[in-house]
């Protein structure tokens, strides 16, 4: 019997500046090393609320914002993924981040998360509105109307509210996190050491 492949939970928000680097990295990493990937969407906002923060630590302290938005050119520039700084951070993501959810296990869904996070940390646009959501699913060969009409129901809605505070029962406090089993990794840097540990059970 060949053994299972193991798998990877990618925690993620759309708002975010470094899920936008893992996002764009970890389906090629994945499949070179041959570990599966579980996408978690999940509303960033009511973890950084838990901790007293009203919004994002890169607008509350202004020293750590001028790093992070000068090491996102650093680190596109390291990976070759185009960057522009967008007008609006964090951006709110309600609508594609329901949808994430909804679309859970079908084929194109990675597809749309890049797409989503590339019209916010590229196109500088509002991945909140309708329009630019219903433009990447049909860009993708989706019914639009279908799929925003389940993301906007109420069971969306309320699945979104249980994934997040999944992600503050598993200890999650930022993004992107990734967990193999109960081993947690935090942030883009740490992509390579999950996969690394997924395959082996150690960091190389």
């Amino acid at each position: 019997m060949m053994n299972a492949r193991p798998t990877l939970q990618f925690w993620f928000d759309f708002g975010s500046n470094y899920s936008y680097l893992a996002l764009m990295r970890i389906e090629e990493l994945a499949v070179r090393h041959q570990v599966d990937i579980s996408l978690k969407p999940f509303l960033l906002g009511p973890i950084f609320a838990s901790l007293g923060w009203e919004t994002s630590p890169f607008v509350l302290q202004q020293q750590k914002g001028r790093y992070t938005w000068r090491d996102m050119e650093r680190q596109c520039a390291k990976f070759g993924l185009p960057w522009n700084k967008p007008t609006v951070f964090p951006r709110r993501a309600l609508l594609p981040l329901r949808l994430a959810i909804v679309a859970a296990g079908e084929p194109w869904l990675t597809q749309f998360c890049r797409a989503i996070m590339h019209a916010n940390f590229v196109q500088d646009r509002d991945i909140d509105n309708v329009a630019i959501v219903a433009e990447v699913l049909a860009a993708l060969s989706v019914a639009p109307d279908d799929w925003i009409a389940r993301a906007q129901s109420d069971t969306a809605k309320a699945a979104l509210r249980v994934q997040s505070d999944g992600a503050a029962l598993r200890g999650i406090f930022g993004a992107p996190t990734f967990f193999i089993n109960n081993e947690m990794f935090w942030g883009n840097d740490r992509l390579d050491d999950a996969i690394a540990w997924a395959q082996t059970g150690k960091q190389p």
